[in-house]
């Protein structure tokens, strides 16, 4: 017998763009499916389009992705969990050829595929930096979110493991749990392309301000997880710093003077940190004049 799948696809006034992520689940080859659509209180027609596909839905007031993503997951039973955000598309053989991975790979725990981006309706390339690694990639998982939440799917029992997604984050809360579960597990890439992520328009989390801050946020948290060894502590403590530079000197171009103090105060949180040297003891990074 096949393993259940749940597909989780959170939405708030996406009507047009859900309809099309819905259509790309059921022609997926690979079945059985258990589409949980999760309603983040949307003030749109998406109630109205709901009862034209074979999905759970459940919809609550506007508590933000995170919390959306998490109760999709309490809902679901399926042995695999796959995520798809609502203006992104899939491929039909994506499902199944990470099934078919994970059956040749008992032992993984998250394989993601590679994607091709729409920016505005046009196709771009992703820079060299941005490139999906595979397997371990701790340290490249703390520069930059390299886990699409649509590319990706987990075993349910890691993802328990880890933990859920942290809603005290409104942005930024992939990148969070990503970097707990690279502190862990291998992340494995499907070299071929399967999600088409759409970009560009105005309400993506992606153009929210503030990012580097909640991304700062999350080093500090992983700084204290106790899976880290002395040289992941480190490399997450380097990439501390260097956020905070970058984020330091954002907050003196705009004359916000009470960020800076917010940073200090964030990285103080570093010094409790099991195996962390003192702040102090570490070469500054340098700051670009």
């Amino acid at each position: 017998m096949s393993p259940l799948v749940s597909v989780i696809i959170p939405t708030y006034n996406r009507q047009n763009f859900l309809k099309e992520a819905l259509d790309s689940v059921l022609a997926q080859t690979y079945r059985p499916l258990e589409i949980i659509v999760v309603d983040d209180g949307s003030t749109d027609g998406t109630p109205w389009i709901i009862p034209r596909y074979p999905v759970k839905y459940v919809r609550g007031p506007r508590q933000g992705v995170a919390a959306a993503r998490n109760r999709g997951i309490l809902l679901s039973r399926g042995d695999f969990i796959a995520f798809l955000d609502s203006d992104d598309l899939w491929k039909p053989q994506k499902i199944r050829q990470q099934i078919d991975f994970f059956e040749r790979n008992p032992e993984a725990v998250a394989v993601q595929t590679e994607e091709i981006w729409i920016r505005k309706g046009k196709r771009v390339n992703p820079r060299r930096r941005h490139r999906k690694p595979s397997g371990f990639f701790f340290d490249r998982a703390l520069e930059l979110c390299l886990v699409s939440p649509s590319g990706v799917m987990l075993r349910r029992k890691a993802l328990f493991e880890i933990g859920l997604f942290d809603e005290r984050f409104p942005v930024c809360e992939d990148y969070e749990l990503w970097l707990r579960l690279a502190a862990r597990y291998p992340v494995f890439l499907i070299e071929e392309p399967l999600v088409i992520k759409r970009g560009g328009h105005e309400d993506q989390l992606s153009r929210t301000p503030g990012l580097d801050w909640f991304r700062l946020k999350a080093i500090v948290k992983i700084c204290h997880d106790p899976a880290l060894s002395p040289p992941m502590r480190l490399l997450a403590l380097k990439e501390a710093r260097k956020k905070a530079s970058v984020y330091r000197q954002g907050a003196l171009k705009r004359g916000k003077w009470w960020k800076i103090l917010e940073i200090e105060r964030l990285l103080q949180k570093l010094s409790s940190a099991p195996g962390l040297p003192p702040l102090g003891s570490l070469p500054a990074v340098k700051e670009k004049s």
